[in-house]
């Protein structure tokens, strides 16, 4: 809503009071995308590549839709009340807009809220976050024992604490959520009243020395179940259970919330997504794990700087598909790509120092480029930073395979897994638990992980070098040559780029590590 307007994109309607305003397609088109980039300036390019897909439009073709929509909103070109031309800059929508995320009930309909929130209703709806956003609800207590509100409330609490901690959600305060608290509303309502997506609500119902704690995880736009769970424990000690539970139910809800994002962005026009969706646009083609996915993820994130120049996760992202590319696809590119993955990952630091996720992934580019000390110490902080990150955890237990310290590197890789178990880097984390058993000579366990990965993976290259040397180191030099056929059938000549790179490229293996592995190469028979 603006000034006396109305307009449902939904139906892609446009009123003004209670008449309908006859509007082109093409201007409408114009009208939403300055509603929804009116935070910046708008530029011609902009609205070419939206309005038209990037088709040739001559300047009086632009100029007449233009025309047309500040006609539609009783707007002209002199006052520009609405839309305002900056000048040799571009356009931009500077009325005052309410975003109203359902349309409302008929004016007969009960209202079935307390007076209090019927009022509430009244006022202008929060706008959605640009982060997704999460409301964690009053936990109900369904064990009718007034002992057990302070349990339920403490559940709720630590839960709303921990999940404060991430740096991709938007976490609603106590003292808004819990005012919600022995009311029955709708999840939809708490949705549009709070400005978010998410909502976690849940249960929690003693019987004797057991109690079971219900939770569920539902999108409030579309009504639409995420994840739910239930927990049953031994009240022993009533706060270790707490903790327990709080912690489990934060593990479980970061990547629900992290793969719906991606979905919904994914589902929607490619023109009309800000810069958060493009961002995560970019994540889901980074998942596909495919040279051209990795092209199309790229092109997204540069899309999502333009919108947001200070968006860090967006060159956190950039330094990750310029490492994924080496990883996966062009090893020849290595020096260029993880000069840009190092660059972009600083200027990811260097916007946002809280942020886990651009420390994670500078300590892969820091490792990658032989910085292992350096590297070692932005894991640790990632974690330190975000407890609840997989990202974070992976790259620590990456830090420390690569810094010299395999031992130490299974633990947290484990936990990443445990954190994001249907995470797209889980094929590199087993590639980093196989290595790491192999650099500790647990030979015959590198062995199975390698294996695991080729059958589950088999378009994943990195395993193969541990599996080809620990077979070496075992002696199954036959085994060797079927494993080594089977890789050069999948990738080809790329294939003996990773049998021969030089010491000074391949940063990442310390002289020793790499000797350890050209000497299983040698007893599997593969080099001189």
């Amino acid at each position: 809503m603006f000034a006396d307007h109305v307009l449902d994109t939904d139906r892609r309607e446009l009123h003004r009071g209670a008449d309908a305003v006859a509007i082109e397609p093409q201007v409408l088109d114009l009208l939403i995308f300055l509603l929804e980039n009116r935070n910046r300036v708008v530029t011609r390019d902009d609205l070419v590549a939206s309005v038209w897909g990037g088709r040739i439009v001559s300047e009086s073709t632009l100029t007449s839709r233009v025309f047309a929509a500040r006609k539609a909103v009783g707007d002209d070109g002199q006052h520009q009340k609405l839309i305002r031309t900056i000048a040799r800059k571009g356009l931009r929508f500077v009325g005052d807009v309410r975003v109203e995320l359902d349309r409302p009930e008929p004016a007969n309909a009960p209202d079935r809220r307390q007076p209090d929130e019927a009022r509430a209703s009244l006022q202008a709806a929060p706008r959605l976050a640009e982060r997704p956003g999460i409301a964690v609800l009053p936990f109900a207590n369904s064990s009718g024992d007034p002992e057990q509100e302070y349990f339920s409330d403490g559940v709720a609490e630590d839960i709303l604490t921990t999940l404060a901690k991430s740096r991709a959600l938007f976490v609603i305060a106590r003292n808004s959520t819990f005012t919600y608290k022995g009311k029955v509303i709708a999840i939809k309502d708490v949705g549009r009243e709070l400005g978010v997506r998410y909502v976690l609500e849940g249960s929690i119902r003693k019987a004797g020395n057991r109690i079971r704690v219900t939770t569920r995880l539902v999108d409030a736009i579309t009504d639409r179940q995420i994840w739910a769970e239930h927990y049953d424990r031994d009240v022993a000690d009533v706060f270790l259970v707490q903790d327990e539970i709080a912690a489990s139910v934060c593990e479980a809800i970061q990547p629900r919330v992290e793969r719906s994002e991606r979905e919904r962005a994914a589902l929607k026009a490619p023109e009309r997504l800000d810069a958060w969706e493009c961002y995560h646009r970019g994540m889901w083609h980074l998942a596909n794990t495919e040279a051209a996915e990795n092209t199309m993820a790229r092109g997204f994130f540069a899309r999502a700087m333009q919108l947001d120049p200070q968006f860090a996760r967006v060159d956190a992202a950039l330094a990750q598909s310029y490492l994924d590319e080496v990883t996966l696809f062009r090893p020849d590119l290595r020096n260029v790509n993880v000069a840009q993955a190092l660059e972009h990952a600083r200027n990811a630091v260097r916007k946002d120092a809280t942020d886990a996720a651009a420390h994670a992934v500078l300590a892969r580019a820091l490792w990658m480029s032989g910085s292992h000390a350096e590297s070692l110490a932005e894991a640790d902080l990632a974690v330190s930073l975000e407890p609840g990150s997989a990202l974070a955890h992976g790259a620590q237990g990456g830090a420390r395979l690569w810094g010299g310290r395999p031992g130490d590197a299974i633990k947290p890789l484990q936990a990443a897994m445990r954190l994001s178990p249907f995470d797209p880097l889980i094929p590199l984390w087993l590639h980093y638990v196989a290595r790491a058993h192999y650099l500790t000579r647990d030979y015959d366990a590198s062995i199975r992980v390698a294996q695991q990965l080729r059958h589950s993976f088999p378009r994943f290259r990195p395993p193969y070098n541990t599996l080809l040397a620990a077979l070496g180191q075992t002696g199954q030099v036959d085994e060797a040559r079927i494993v080594f056929d089977d890789a050069m059938a999948r990738f080809n000549e790329a294939f003996l780029t990773y049998l021969s790179l030089p010491l000074n490229e391949l940063r990442e293996l310390r002289p020793e590590d790499r000797e350890h592995l050209i000497s299983g190469f040698r007893k599997a028979g593969l080099v001189a």
